[in-house]
């Protein structure tokens, strides 16, 4: 039978993932990923705690236990990455890069070194004849994350709850006595917690307040630096008025946030959407073809087009911004997709 390291995050999900593959058969090593362990202002890193808890996991399923550090690889790839994005007021997703360098690279790599034959971890997607496929729960579905693995690294994955529903999931944890049982799931970005991506960003980055101005021109207040502010944002701009104001744009060389009080002038413009560093899994998509696109973690799936570098939206799409990712599906089947490198909505169109 072949031997499966399985990464364990002290979480229940890669927990059960443990549980079911050694069920099945498989020679099965539980591997924690050292990735981040640095603490926050008033925040502790709980890396010490979910350590212990897969070490427990592993302990109770009785299977080989072994620690990877990979912090300076994580913080090179992973964090530089997204403070660097954000520094050029673009919106990365550094979950998305975390499973193309760390997870599905790194982890990859040094299991099958160590001895491995494949890997697993408690995604809630499937892999199926090479192809990733979205997991059952729509709602915990991860694939929007995983777009950017290799089909060579496919290969070498199994993903065992992808097929479950995350309620059934606590059930297997509970039937197979897990420690991590009931233990609540993470939120968030895993070296962000619960200070928040401004609190984060304020450790690294120097920033200096600029204007704050509105669909009409006009000078309405202060922000703090235009690095904190992401398209489609409503909360947290501190301007009065009644009316809520959005933002819809971000001058990062002139230090100003523009925003509006009307939606509709987050709507893009253009039909269509430029994306650079674009990877498909298998295959690439077919001219006049009509896919499914996601442009974040469990947002609305939006009919679109994809014709080389340009994807063509067949329906309107608000809130977009440059380094977000775009994911691309033909049913369930993850074709790949890209980020953002351009993309103008109506404000924006008659205003910069």
């Amino acid at each position: 039978m072949k031997r499966v390291y399985v990464g364990l995050s002290g979480g229940v999900d890669s927990s059960v993932a443990a549980a079911l593959l050694k069920q099945q058969g498989y020679e099965v090593t539980g591997v924690y990923m050292k990735n981040w362990t640095q603490d926050l202002p008033g925040v502790k890193c709980p890396w010490k705690q979910d350590l212990e808890d897969a070490r427990a996991v592993a302990a109770h399923l009785d299977i080989p236990f072994k620690v990877f550090d990979f912090e300076n690889e994580y913080r090179d790839n992973v964090v530089e990455y997204m403070i660097d994005e954000y520094r050029s007021g673009r919106t990365p997703n550094p979950d998305v890069m975390c499973n193309q360098e760390i997870k599905f690279k790194l982890f990859l790599d040094a299991a099958l070194a160590d001895g491995a034959d494949m890997i697993a971890t408690g995604h809630y997607a499937t892999v199926e004849n090479g192809e990733l496929l979205r997991g059952v729960d729509e709602n915990k579905d991860q694939t929007y994350f995983l777009y950017r693995v290799t089909k060579e690294a496919l290969a070498k994955i199994i993903m065992p709850i992808g097929e479950f529903n995350k309620p059934d999931v606590r059930k297997m944890a509970e039937k197979y006595g897990l420690p991590t049982a009931t233990k609540k799931d993470s939120q968030g970005i895993c070296f962000v917690g619960p200070v928040g991506m401004k609190a984060f960003l304020k450790q690294y980055v120097e920033t200096s307040p600029g204007l704050i101005i509105d669909q009409n021109g006009k000078e309405i207040g202060q922000h703090e630096g235009a690095i904190f502010y992401t398209i489609g944002q409503r909360q947290g701009l501190g301007v009065g008025g009644g009316k809520p104001y959005y933002v819809v744009g971000k001058d990062m060389g002139k230090n100003i946030v523009y925003v509006t009080t009307n939606p509709g002038d987050l709507l893009v413009v253009g039909g269509s959407i430029q994306l650079s560093n674009i990877h498909w899994i298998n295959s690439t998509p077919i001219s006049n073809t009509r896919y499914n696109v996601r442009f974040r973690h469990r947002g609305q799936l939006v009919d679109a087009q994809v014709d080389g570098d340009q994807l063509v939206l067949n329906a309107p799409v608000k809130s977009l911004a440059t380094g977000q990712s775009v994911v691309v599906y033909d049913g369930a089947k993850v074709l790949g997709g890209g980020i953002i490198n351009s993309v103008t909505n109506k404000m924006l169109q008659y205003h910069l």
